[in-house]
């Protein structure tokens, strides 16, 4: 069953938002040469913790860190690990969430590590647009179908893969509800969207091909072509007066 979020609710959905999006400028911080994912993850924890809040992601599924923390090629879910460490040209997805007060929030951004090549320049930077052209159609009366769409249109405009076998979702009390949110999809299909859905919109975009693998540990999702992909991630409510972005620090 899809939620519609009173104004309470949303009053403290955006509280764990808010908590989420500054854990983001956390690890901000620490894209530098030489810093380890699991120094990054601990940091993500220590703020968050330090909030009142707790980081969601921590045991959820059985999984290890507070945040995931994927570099270059792996698309998402990548464990925190003191043996990955940073360099040079790396781009780096953080994915992360607070719960606070019984409510979640969920974001997630991909960070460089100095300079970049131009190709993942471009990756990003038409990823980050597949997000906002996502959320554009997250209006009451549009369907699920047109935020999808705009994200593959926009994405394979370039060539790029959408990744299919993960998906955007709504976000409350648990840190993943319906509906189901695909970067990929026909406009006009699917849930009508409505007032006081909250959703977590989030395109997975591969340089090369849409195609990917789950590694031996169960969670850490690689690229099949061993190219770059890029994440970007908002949690937001849909109103009468159009989207708004709760993971704003």
């Amino acid at each position: 069953m899809i939620a519609l979020r009173n104004t309470n609710e949303i009053q403290k959905i955006s509280a764990a938002c808010k908590i989420s999006a500054q854990a983001l400028k956390v690890a901000e911080e620490y894209m530098k040469p030489g810093i380890s994912t699991k120094e990054i993850d601990t940091a993500i924890y220590k703020f968050i913790v330090s909030t009142g809040a707790k980081p969601n992601f921590l045991g959820y599924g059985g999984f290890p860190g507070s945040a995931c923390i994927s570099v270059n090629n792996v698309v998402i879910h990548g464990i925190p690990s003191k043996s990955v460490i940073l360099k040079q040209g790396d781009i780096v997805s953080v994915d992360v969430g607070a719960v606070y007060d019984g409510f979640h929030g969920d974001n997630a951004y991909t960070f460089t590590v100095g300079e970049i090549s131009d190709e993942a320049k471009q990756l990003l930077k038409v990823t980050e647009e597949c997000l906002y052209k996502g959320i554009e159609q997250a209006t009451v009366g549009n369907r699920i179908g047109d935020i999808s769409h705009a994200v593959q249109a926009h994405a394979e405009s370039f060539g790029y893969g959408v990744v299919r076998k993960f998906v955007g979702h709504g976000v409350g009390k648990k840190l993943h509800e319906e509906p189901e949110v695909p970067n990929f999809g026909k406009a006009g299909r699917g849930v009508r969207l409505a007032a006081g859905m909250v959703l977590a919109i989030e395109p997975m975009i591969n340089l090369v091909g849409e195609d990917v693998n789950v590694s031996s540990d169960g969670w850490t999702v690689t690229t099949a072509s061993g190219s770059l992909s890029a994440h970007f991630e908002h949690s937001i409510v849909i109103t009468d007066q159009g989207p708004k972005i709760l993971t704003k620090a």
